[in-house]
């Protein structure tokens, strides 16, 4: 039987420490970005998530620790040239028209995206002609991801790229993102919407305090929480409900009881002997969104603070 080989590692941190001033950013953090993969890379305002994206482009150097991209200096035009990157920040010239943008991006790069692709990729048909300064703050996020799209990355990097979208522009941004993905390309993704993070992502790091506290499939990272949601059609009160024994939180929202609690067994129970009447049970495990609540605010780092 032969071995599968390995998936190659295109973007690495190294015992990774950073920092600004007397403020720890990174304290001994380890990054694999593998290729073919969307890994969302999430934590708190502060958790040194942009820290941790500036290095691997080079745009900083680590006080200690290495940061690779290809297996060489962030540094190198010729690593530059095989990733893609979509910042919060841009700094593109107001007064140029969008197609003057992304022709001027592709000229960068040996073997672009056509226009025509990058056009249907962001989603920017009837924009063309338009100066980027005249855009909507929506509109501009979809202009940055075509030009972050242009050179045919091996590697993107989408630091909050759905900010300030609409739900429809949001869905198609991600449409593209799994095409880019099939294609072979990998995303290092960072979002506090968490909810994209469960839709897109192969593998998720959870970071506090510029370290890793968690990682794995969005499943095992799910898995590290025990609580469930328990939603129910119920005449008890939620208040009621909130004083039980391993309820974290009972309310109504509209007609529903809805409960979170740490295990569901011992609540679904006495739900049931306390209204017979009780209907339209649903059980669930904890979301993404749950998870990262209780590892950033649970976690070793969390609690020393």
């Amino acid at each position: 039987m032969n071995a599968v080989a390995p998936t190659p590692v295109l973007a690495r941190l190294r015992g990774v420490r950073h920092h600004y001033g007397k403020t720890r950013a990174l304290d001994a953090l380890d990054l694999e970005v593998p290729a073919g993969q969307v890994l969302a890379l999430l934590g708190p305002n502060g958790a040194g998530k942009t820290t941790a994206i500036s290095l691997l482009l080079g745009l900083q150097c680590p006080d200690a620790g290495r940061a690779e991209l290809f297996g060489m200096s962030p540094r190198l035009l010729e690593a530059r040239r095989r990733i893609g990157v979509m910042l919060q920040s841009a700094g593109i010239q107001d007064t140029l028209k969008v197609r003057e943008l992304i022709e001027l991006t592709r000229s960068y790069y040996p073997e672009p995206r056509s226009v025509a692709d990058c056009v249907a990729l962001a989603g920017l048909d009837g924009l063309m002609e338009r100066r980027y300064g005249q855009l909507s703050g929506g509109q501009q996020r979809r202009v940055q991801f075509a030009l972050a799209v242009c050179g045919r990355p091996q590697l993107l990097f989408l630091d909050e790229p759905t900010t300030g979208l609409d739900i429809e522009a949001r869905q198609g941004l991600w449409k593209a993102i799994r095409e880019l993905v099939a294609q072979g390309c990998a995303v290092l993704l960072t979002t506090h919407y968490l909810e994209e993070a469960e839709a897109l992502a192969d593998r998720v790091v959870v970071v506090n305090q510029g370290r890793v506290v968690a990682e794995g499939s969005v499943a095992q990272v799910r898995a590290r929480v025990s609580q469930r949601r328990i939603g129910c059609l119920s005449s008890l009160p939620a208040a009621t409900v909130s004083a039980w024994p391993g309820v974290q939180d009972a309310r109504h929202v509209g007609e529903r009881l809805e409960i979170v609690a740490d295990h569901a067994e011992p609540v679904v129970r006495r739900l049931l002997d306390e209204d017979p009447a009780l209907s339209e049970l649903e059980v669930q495990r904890a979301g993404l969104a749950d998870a990262f609540i209780h590892l950033t605010r649970s976690s070793p780092l969390a609690e020393a603070a």
